[in-house]
This record gives C-alpha cells, structure tokens and sequence, in this order.
C-alpha cells in the first residue's frame, strides 16, 4: 500500500492521478444532479403555479363572487383550501384595482398591491391585456415563483386577477431532501472507482516493479538498447505461430523482412527445417546446431508463460559458424598437444637409434599422416659425429603409404603432387648440424598439410632429432666402452694342462658393465680361474674392470693362495675407493679358483660371487658349497679356502649373476635354469655348454652383462711326474740328478739333461745347506719341463750378482740364465723353488 501512495513510483502516481479525476468527476455529478434537481424543481414549481392558477381563474363561481358585495367571504375560503391541498405558499386574489381580496396573511387583505418595479412594468401590462403570466418575485427576504391568470366574466369582460406563489426556499427545501441519496451515491461511486484504480495501480505496480518514470524509460532504453545491439537473435513467438517481436540480430540471421512481426512464420519465407524448429513442440531446445544457408545457428527455445506475459516461446539465435571454426581449430590444436606430449612420452624410451625412428614412424600414422619414412646420414647410423660432407642417407624407419621420391636435407616444404597427396619433408637437425631427414605424407583424399601441421611437424622432428642425437652419443660411447672393455678382456685364452677352456661374454642391453674373466698360468702347470663383476655400467666401469683385472693378475704372479689373492684385492678396491681416483666400486664381486692338474684339486674363494656350477661326467650338476665372504672392499671380513677335487672330465663353470638374476624372478629360478641346461649337455665340451647356456638359461634382453668362463677338467698322466724324496746330505743330490737325467732320457729330453743337472744340483744343495727337512724334488712334463725343490723352511733365496771376489751367490744367477722362467711360492710346509724350461723343438 505504501508503493501505491508514493509519488515517486509511476503505479503511485498513476493511483493518485486516477482518484483525482474520480474525485473531481464524482464532485462535477453531484453538482450537475444538484443543478438538474433544482431546475426541475422550479419548472416543477412553474407548471404548479400556472395549473393551479389557471384552474382556480376558471372555476365557477370565481368570476361571479368578485362581481358580488363580499367576494373576500367566498374566495379566501377557497383560496386557502387550494393551498392546502396544492401547497402553494399562497393564492391571492386581486380586482381589477389590485386590491387583495385573499392572502394567506389577513392583514394584508383589502389592501392594495404594490408590486415590485419589475412586476409592475412587466407583468401588469400583460395581465391587462388578458394574457396568463408567470414570472419570478424578487424582494428582500423573499423569493417565489407565481404564475398570474386574469378572471374574465361570462361576456369577456375582466372582473380580476388570481395569483399563485411558491416560495424558492420551498423548492430547495425539496431537493435538500433528495441531496442525502445522491451524495451517497455519490460517495458509493467513489469507492468503487478508488477500489478499482487500486487494483489497476497495483498490478502496475507489480508489473513495473515499483519502478517511477524516468527508471522505467531508463529501462526501456537500455532493452531496446540490448535488444537490438546484441549479438544474438531474440525471436518471441506466439501460440498460434505469430512472430510478436524480432531483433536486428534475428533479422539478419534468417533475412527476415521488413513486416515480419505479427505475420505467421510460415509466411516469412523460411526453409522448412528453421520453421519446423521454430514452430516445434513445447520441449525445451538447448543449443541445438541449426543450418541456415551458409550458416551454423545454436537455438535455444523456452516458454515464457513461467516468467509472465502472455503464452508464448522465445527463441534466441547465435551464429556459431566461427565459433565451430574457431572449435576445429582449438580441437586440431589439442590433438597436436597431445601428439607432442605423447611423442615426449614415446619418443627416445630406448637409447636404441633404430628404435627411436620407429617410435616416431609408430606414432605420426595414422593419426597426423599417413606414411612416414625416416632416413639418416650414414655416418650418423653408425654413431660417429656429422661431418657435412657425407649425405649418404640410411633408411632407418618406414610406415604406411610408400615414398615417392626423396626430400632435401636442407629445408622442409609442403608439397606433395607427384604422389596426390600432401607431403612435408623436414631435417633432422640438432645444435644446426643435419643428422637427417623425415617425411611425413597424406594420402589422396584426405585434407592436406596446413601450416599448423608444418610446425607440428618440425616440432616433432625437432623432439625426434634430440633423441637420435642422444641415441647416437649412446651408441658412439656403447662402442667405446665395448671396444674399451674388449681391449681389457682376454682375446685368447691360453692353453692350460689338463684344461679346455670356453668362454663368453655378453654385454647388457642397457650399455657396457663391469663383468671380466680370465684364466691365469701359475707354476707347476697351475691355472687360475677368475671371473669377476664390478658394479656400475659404461666406460668407468669398463676402466675399473680392467684395474682389477691387472691388480688380481699381479696378485696371482706372487703365486698366493685364492684367499689372499682376494684379500689383497679387497683391501686395493678399498684403497681405490678412499682415494676417490674414480667411480665407487666397494661392492664388486668376484670367484677365484686356482686348478692343479697333477693332483686334480681346485681351490676356491669367493668375494660375494654367485657360486661356481659343477657339471659331472655322468651328468649330475651341483654347486658345491665354497666358504661364502663379502663382496670386495667392504672388508672387515677374512676370505676362505674351499678345496674341490675334481673327477677327471667335470666342468667347472664360473659366471656372474647377470646369468642367472633378473627382476622379475628370483635367483633360484635362475639357477635352476642353469642346472636344467647343463645337465641336458652332459659329454658336450665347454664350447657348446657355454653356446647352450647364453642360448637356454639367459633371460632376453639381461639387464646386466654376462661373463662366463668354462673349464673342462683332467689330470696329468702319472708317467709325466718324477718325484723323488732327498736326504738332508750333500752327498744326496748326486743319485738325485743321475735319476732325474735318466727319467729326462726317458721324456725324449736328453738334450735338456745339463742344464737340468746343474739346476737340480743347485736348488737342492741351496734347500739342504739353508733349508729344512723334507727336501723334495718334482719333475713335470708338459707343454714345457717345470723342476720344483721344496723343502719345509719360509725363507726364500734371492738373485744377486756376486763380487769376483765372493766364493758363492752365482747358484741362482745360473738358475736364472739357464730357465726360462723361475721362481719361488709358499706353501703351508715351506716353499717350493721352481724353474721352467722350454722344450726342443
């Protein structure tokens, strides 16, 4: 109610003006029935007057009592009933002097009349000429309405006048008494205007929102505004299919004419599908893509009669032909996105070149292209650095259509006709050095490159160059380290007694590791077995691989037994670690066995290293239990000994875990494997145990290298061994060497006999005068004549010149000059003093 009384809202306003105009119009007919009622009042009053005076002028008897002596006793009488029964306020009745003879007053009969100015000039004169008037009386105090008939005898002749009054007030009076009823009429018809204007005001108000004038024009224009200036459609549609209101987007967007607005939308000259759509069920449309000639609209149509106004739909149009574009283009920019991000994930997985082309060719066909070739320089496939002056070219990768020609390294074009379809070649390049060129090719039929395929292209190649390059670098420093490590490993192995020797060696799918082996001569005909496994892959570890590799030979040419042999490597990988000279290798492993053939004994002491597989002659394979120590350079620990005789004919087989250890599977697994094989290969020699082993028991694809060493075991035949047992007497060595020249005739070597001799007589003086008890002599016949002395004492003798003037220390200088080689080990009884000697060709 208070918005209804506000002036500052249009309903309130609007309200206010209404009930004025009520107001003033109910006043103006309460005033105009006021008026009326007393106009009839009086015409009321005049007719009274004239019937009244008229009748009594011509009643009988009137005419005669005025010709009599007392007209006043007959007349008043009757004068007065006429008022009564009229009422009239008076009936007076003059003689033709104007005396009165009647009058409602007494005093005033008799008398003569003197009538006002306007009477006298007006009405007197026509009431002598006979005529009946009627006409106002005007005096102080008093106003009325009279109506005057002059009395005529029987002969016409005028005998009087009558006169018939009404005072004005009377009349009055009457309509006073009628004012209540139209005042309340009056008032009846203002409350129902009131109410009406309220309810009208109020569903203004409710339509306006409250609003006044200026923010209701305010609104009205910003609408218009919008309406018109939007960049969509705004159709509003009837139920019956009339078009009530269009923009100027709408307009444009389905050309419609100047006078569509209220005409049928079948008649706007519309394909049949827009007006179907139009025109269509109440269902709700929302973005739905609609083809208008060479335009895609999104249409939403809702009803409006939930929001107000009459029942209708409103239909909105957005042209989204560029937005679809502008989607083809976000949508052909987010698989190129995504080709990128996959070819980041795709692309250089391996540091394999090959591989690396191939992921690019697997991952541009279909999606991008259809076919893809990737070619590299020649030099580039092989690893080496580009020089620019070869471009030679080496199919790496091909995939789908084929190639139709070549494309330059030097740039990247889009072209592609002679083949009908599109084609971009684009260089290979990294730092600005050419390793390359890829093509990528559509074929006829499909859409051609754009520009954005170009860089997308380039993009990729770029990507593409990076892991070639990097697989490259690979694959340079993989050779350098293979040939590095090839150059540190033995590439003979050489022919031991009572040995028959089969190695391989494998490197690892992911580059060069630490893995070596190796077979050692010792003294006495000896053999030392190694294979080791330092930690690490690539060219360090292929240098320390070859570090211990000389260390441990060194170590094996003090004729040490296995255990210090690893405890001294131990304690240099240790050393090698602390000075930091290179790579940490604390952790490697490694078996050393050392085989004498005459006794058929392998002694063996292991560093953390897989245990050695022993194959039998009849078949049976185990891994016999060798004192378990941990891996080199941990130390802390003592190494141990384990001594296995061999049977004549077993194969010893030495390996790293990268044979038998994966991760995927547990090492038992592994080395069940291994057993399985070696068993299936029982007689074979150690070239096919160790072909059926890398091609049976190894897992494909090893993580690590693999290094494998087997020995196929026998003894030296007895008739090849002298031993003798000598007297701790000079006088001993005498039968000694007689004995050993015979056993030497015996040998086919008797042109080995004197120097033979003289060594015997020297060693085994040397043993009987500084040494202890038991002398013993050895001869062994082989690839060459090896002669041991040993005796039961530690101390060692040494090679000196001697003085011209010194008596003695020219015995091992002769020893020296006459052997080939010589030199002295320990053993847990003493020592023993060896030579060896060629054999005559």
């Amino acid at each position: 109610m208070r918005s209804l009384l506000s002036v500052r809202s249009l309903a309130g306003r609007i309200f206010l003006i209404e009930l004025l105009i009520v107001l003033v119009l109910v006043a103006s007919a309460v005033a105009t029935l006021v008026v009326q009622a007393r106009s009839s009042a009086e015409n009321d009053a005049r007719r009274v007057t004239q019937s009244v005076a008229a009748t009594f002028a011509n009643t009988s008897g009137v005419a005669q009592a005025l010709q009599g002596p007392n007209p006043t006793a007959v007349l008043q009488p009757q004068a007065t009933a006429v008022e009564l029964a009229t009422g009239v306020d008076s009936v007076v009745v003059f003689n033709t002097d104007f005396i009165q003879l009647t009058s409602p007053y007494p005093g005033y009969v008799g008398k003569p009349y003197a009538p006002p100015a306007n009477v006298k000039d007006k009405v007197v004169p026509q009431l002598r000429a006979g005529k009946t008037v009627t006409f106002t009386v005007s005096e102080p105090g008093y106003q009325s309405i009279a109506t005057a008939v002059p009395i005529f005898a029987a002969n016409g002749t005028p005998e009087g006048v009558v006169a018939v009054n009404i005072g004005v007030a009377k009349v009055n009076s009457v309509v006073g008494s009628n004012l209540p009823a139209v005042l309340g009429s009056a008032a009846a018809a203002l409350l129902l205007a009131a109410f009406g204007t309220a309810f009208a005001a109020r569903r203004l108000a409710r339509e306006t929102r409250g609003l006044g004038p200026t923010e209701l024009a305010r609104m009205y224009d910003h609408h218009s505004a919008v309406l018109h200036a939007v960049r969509e459609g705004v159709l509003i549609i009837s139920e019956d299919g009339r078009l009530l209101l269009a923009n100027d987007e709408a307009r444009r967007l389905l050309d419609l004419p100047a006078d569509a607005e209220q005409r049928s939308v079948a008649e706007l000259g519309l394909d049949a599908g827009t007006v179907a759509l139009l025109l269509g069920s109440d269902d709700e449309v929302t973005d739905a893509i609609h083809p208008a000639g060479d335009r895609l609209l999104a249409v939403n149509r809702r009803p409006t009669a939930p929001y107000g106004g009459l029942p209708s739909n409103v239909v909105t149009l957005r042209d989204s032909t560029e937005l679809h574009e502008l989607a083809g283009r976000v949508e052909a920019a987010d698989r190129r996105s995504r080709l990128l991000h996959e070819a980041g994930m795709r692309i250089g997985r391996t540091l394999d070149m090959t591989r690396t082309c191939e992921e690019l060719a697997e991952l541009v066909v279909p999606g991008f292209a259809d076919g893809v070739t990737v070619d590299l320089l020649d030099e580039v496939a092989r690893g080496e650095e580009p020089s620019g002056a070869d471009w030679q070219l080496r199919r790496m990768a091909a995939r789908g259509t084929p190639a139709d020609g070549g494309s330059e390294i030097g740039g990247s074009e889009i072209g592609g006709s002679e083949i009908g379809g599109s084609e971009i070649g684009v260089p290979l390049r990294v730092r600005g050095t050419a390793l390359g060129v890829v093509e990528f090719r559509r074929a006829p039929g499909r859409a051609e490159f754009e520009p954005d395929d170009r860089v997308l292209a380039e993009e990729l190649a770029a990507r593409a160059a990076v892991s070639i390059d990097n697989a490259r670098r690979y694959t340079r420093e993989h050779g350098l380290a293979v040939a590095l490590q090839h150059s540190l490993l033995p590439r003979l192995l050489p022919e031991r007694t009572a040995l028959e020797l089969a190695y391989r060696y494998l490197p690892a799918h992911a580059g060069v590791g630490g893995d070596w082996f190796d077979a050692i001569p010792l003294p006495g005909l000896r053999t030392a077995l190694v294979v080791g496994d330092v930690v690490g892959h690539g060219i360090s570890a292929a240098v320390a691989m070859g570090r211990l590799r000389t260390s441990i030979r060194n170590f094996a040419a003090l004729d040490l037994p296995p255990d210090e042999v690893l405890g001294r490597l131990d304690e240099l990988v240790a050393q090698l670690d602390e000075e930091g000279a290179g790579p940490e290798i604390s952790g490697s492993t490694c078996v050393y066995a050392v085989y004498d053939p005459v006794s058929g004994d392998c002694v063996v002491s292991l560093a953390g290293h897989p245990r050695p597989a022993l194959l039998a002659p009849d078949g049976e394979v185990s891994f016999p239990v060798v004192g378990v120590s941990p891996p080199l350079g941990i130390g802390g620990h003592p190494f141990e000994s384990t001594v296995l005789r061999l049977t004549p004919g077993s194969s010893l087989v030495l390996f790293t875990d990268g044979l038998v250890e994966n991760r995927s599977e547990d090492i038992d697994v592994g080395l069940e494997r291994l057993r399985t094989v070696l068993a299936e290969q029982a007689g074979r020699g150690p070239e096919e145990l160790c072909e059926a082993v890398t091609r049976s028991a190894l897992v494909e694809r090893p993580a690590d290298d693999v290094a494998l060493l087997v020995a196929r075991t026998t003894v030296l035949a007895a008739d090849r061994v002298a031993e003798w047992q000598v007297a701790s007497d000079p006088a001993a060595v005498a039968p000694v060497r007689a004995e050993a020249a015979e056993r030497l005739a015996e040998w086919g070597l008797a042109e080995l006999g004197f120097a033979t001799e003289l060594i015997l007589s020297e060693l085994v003086t040397n043993a009987i005068r500084y040494g202890t008890s038991p002398v013993r002599v050895r001869l062994l016949h082989d690839t060459s004549l090896v002669c041991e002395v040993s005796d039961g004492s530690s101390t060692a003798p040494h090679l000196r010149w001697a003085k011209t003037t010194d008596e003695g220390g020219r015995g091992l200088f002769l020893v020296a000059q006459l052997a080939h080689r010589w030199g002295t080990r320990y053993t847990a009884q003493g020592k023993v003093i060896w030579c060896e000697q060629l054999l005559p060709e």
